[in-house]
C-alpha cells in the first residue's frame, strides 16, 4: 500500500488559504504582524507553527489555533515516527502479565 506523503502544514497555508483567497504571503504578513521571512520559512515548510503564529492565523482566517497546530502535531509526529521506526519496531507493548 502506498504512503500518503506527509504534508507540511505551510502547505496547507499556502494552497488552501493563500492562493484560494488570493492573499499574498507579503499581505499576510501585514495584515497579522507576523515577520514576512517567518511566513515565508512556514511556506517552505522550513519552519513550524508556534502558538504565536496559530493564534494569528486562527483570527485572521476565522479558524482555531489548534487547527493550526493540529496540522504542525500530525506532521511533526509522521516525521518522528519515520525517523524512528527501526527503534519503535523493537519497543514491545507493556502487558500486564509480564511484569
Amino acid at each position: 500500500m502506498n504512503r500518503l506523503r506527509n504534508i507540511h502544514p505551510g502547505e496547507v497555508l499556502k494552497e488552501e488559504f493563500l492562493q484560494e483567497l488570493n492573499i499574498s504571503a507579503y499581505r499576510l504578513a501585514k495584515d497579522t504582524n507576523i515577520p514576512q521571512t517567518r511566513i515565508s520559512e512556514i511556506i517552505k515548510g522550513s519552519r513550524r507553527i508556534t502558538a504565536d503564529t496559530a493564534l494569528r492565523l486562527a483570527k485572521y482566517f476565522g479558524t482555531t489555533p489548534k487547527f493550526w497546530l493540529g496540522l504542525q502535531d500530525d506532521f511533526d509526529l509522521e516525521e518522528e515516527k519515520t525517523a524512528l521506526k527501526a527503534e519503535l519496531d523493537h519497543i514491545k507493548r507493556y502487558t500486564a502479565d509480564a511484569a
